[in-house]
């Protein structure tokens, strides 16, 4: 965009269909982890009244959906070109492999930031057709980012999590969990810092990191690990952690 490359339209375009296609592989992605996980979340109080383990939703209405929403994310994705179409198709293996993570790692909030943080060299790969270092460092921000934030999430459920046998960084961490996100949270604003900077992006930019950073490290601060209201609390805060960062990069453009 710095090199005069830069369209509206284009971006607009864009803009909507990355939003309609989170929108439908996000979805697409939950009913296939609830699916995989069916047994799992009618041993955890939190998830047991989700629409599959509670019944109402049975596993082919679930399968449906998840074509549905797959096709609709495929129609969106056949609107780039070839090398985001790739990319694109690429990130399945992350999506097929997150569901499983529990239960042979104690990492499975990675292999999630794998799979979610791939908006990051998605969006490159849909504007430019190729993969660059700040497309790169992006992914590598947001994927410690994930991390941190679902391991605040992961809290809610450690002592269900520990009776089924199945792994998070919540339990990996336990009481040294204020030092890891501490850690998480730096390297992401740390990688997010750098993509910025290579990029070439306006001051603003740097604003809207600086105010998410602010958050992020607040989130730290107040966590306590034991509250399981509040670690939803917290763990949902992070939408406007991202709205920040999203406004910062986007408010240039608007002002140009």
């Amino acid at each position: 965009m710095a090199s005069g490359g830069f369209s509206w339209a284009t971006l607009i375009w864009h803009l909507v269909l990355f939003f309609i296609g989170s929108v439908a592989m996000r979805g697409a992605g939950c009913t296939y982890n609830d699916l995989a996980d069916h047994k799992i979340d009618m041993a955890v109080a939190r998830t047991r009244s989700r629409p599959l383990p509670s019944g109402r939703v049975s596993r082919s209405q679930a399968k449906l959906f998840i074509v549905l929403q797959a096709l609709a994310g495929l129609v969106v994705l056949l609107q780039f070109n070839s090398f985001a179409i790739a990319t694109g198709i690429f990130s399945l293996i992350f999506v097929a492999i997150y569901p499983f993570a529990k239960r042979f790692t104690n990492w499975p909030q990675f292999f999630l930031g794998l799979a979610f943080s791939w908006g990051a060299p998605m969006g490159w790969a849909g504007q430019f057709g190729s993969i660059a270092w700040p497309a790169v460092l992006l992914y590598v921000g947001s994927i410690a980012w994930t991390i941190g934030y679902d391991t605040i999430y992961a809290h809610q459920d450690k002592e269900d999590d520990t009776a089924v046998g199945i792994g998070s960084t919540a339990l990996l961490f336990g009481e040294n969990t204020h030092r890891w996100l501490v850690f998480l949270y730096g390297t992401a604003l740390v990688m997010m810092f750098l993509s910025f900077w290579v990029a070439g992006v306006n001051v603003i930019a740097y604003s809207g990191l600086a105010a998410a950073a602010i958050m992020l490290f607040r989130q730290v601060w107040v966590l306590n690990i034991d509250d399981v209201d509040q670690c939803l609390v917290l763990f949902k805060s992070n939408n406007r952690v991202g709205v920040l960062i999203f406004a910062g990069l986007i408010l240039p453009l608007l002002l140009a």
